[in-house]
């Protein structure tokens, strides 16, 4: 079958041999892959990734002389099964999973593992009770956003709202997108939400941000300060000993970029008692002020990845409108255009989300 491949710090297109389903596994057709922030990540950042999967003894570190497969956002439709299997779906019925492949050494991270090829290929397997239908006729390019949505309505699980927060979310890429809509979904408002890039910001407002700012004319703590002020009645049931600090809502604060640098930027700029959730995925070293978070009292939170309920509450919600997938998707490309594509994500006035059609 073909594939576009990770060799040697490159993506290729090429074929390799068809996967055969072990027991309690599924041999299906990708319909549809995102390629996800992470992706792009591992082209540049595998090594150091692999070296962190070391501190981990029960996963098995990604190795970079090898090919990988990347891809775990998809939807597929299935072909055949393998032995020890229940066949739940009809050949030809299409599903999402989780990215995990369950197998006799241990489960494996489909898409970021040298054996468990992800949707950058005509065809992969999966772990049967881990797939769901697709329901409601729901187009297989918008199934396969199921995962980046799942991935915000589990930062925001992680976040342990409490109704009276106002949030900031400081990145507008599709993550930052997902976590936009499922404070929406949470009922929490105003939204406050950042990015350079006008695209995104537009987005950003589609997906449920009620104030949208571009950090390059407005610092985004001060536009967040703006719209988090006390009610009079709140500032007089303050205690005395807070009447020193500033009248504001307490600050829920979604780091969504992942880049070297933003982490520090946020611990200067929160205000006190801020929750920060830290969502973007940064692959290199980073340093920041350990006694900034101190004096402020900062509370860090570190979010991966989501649970089984919260994969099918993101598909549920796609399926029925609740969330506007359709905003996030800005070109399909075939194999072969998995390279360029790579490149071109680069540009956020361009892209949001690219999909793969492995049948293109």
């Amino acid at each position: 079958m073909r594939a576009a491949i990770f060799r040697n710090g490159n993506i290729v297109a090429d074929t390799i041999p068809d996967p055969v389903p072990a027991a309690g596994q599924v041999l299906v057709k990708t319909l549809a892959c995102g390629i996800c922030g992470s992706d792009l990540h591992i082209r540049k950042h595998a090594g150091r990734m692999a070296d962190i999967v070391k501190h981990f003894p029960s996963r098995k570190p990604m190795d970079i002389t090898r090919d990988v497969v990347l891809g775990h956002e998809f939807c597929c439709e299935v072909i055949d099964y393998g032995p020890s299997t229940q066949k739940r779906f009809k050949p030809g019925t299409r599903v999402c999973s989780i990215p995990v492949l369950l197998g006799a050494n241990g489960p494996q991270g489909i898409g970021i593992s040298n054996d468990a090829t992800g949707g950058y290929a005509e065809r992969m397997v999966l772990s049967e009770p881990l797939m769901i239908e697709v329901p409601n006729g729901l187009a297989s390019d918008h199934a396969a956003l199921t995962e980046p949505l799942a991935v915000g309505i589990h930062a925001v699980a992680k976040a342990n709202i409490r109704g009276d927060e106002v949030p900031l979310v400081i990145g507008c890429g599709p993550v930052g997108l997902a976590v936009i809509a499922a404070l929406k979904m949470k009922g929490l408002h105003p939204i406050v939400a950042s990015d350079y890039s006008p695209a995104r910001r537009d987005l950003a407002a589609k997906m449920g941000a009620d104030i949208v700012v571009d950090p390059a004319k407005t610092q985004p703590f001060t536009a967040w300060a703006q719209h988090a002020e006390m009610t009079p009645e709140q500032k007089a049931a303050r205690p005395p000993f807070q009447a020193f600090l500033p009248p504001l809502k307490p600050a829920l604060i979604f780091e969504c970029v992942g880049v070297p640098g933003l982490l520090q930027q946020v611990f200067e700029g929160a205000p006190r008692d801020a929750r920060v959730v830290v969502v973007g995925v940064c692959m290199e070293n980073d340093r920041s002020e350990p006694l900034l978070g101190i004096l402020k009292e900062l509370s860090v939170q570190f979010v991966y990845a989501y649970t089984p309920d919260e994969y099918a509450y993101a598909l549920r919600l796609i399926a029925e409108g609740e969330v506007d997938a359709a905003a996030m998707v800005t070109a399909t490309v075939g194999l072969d255009g998995v390279a360029q594509a790579f490149t071109d994500l680069a540009n956020p006035e361009r892209h949001t989300k690219i999909i793969i059609d492995p049948s293109r």
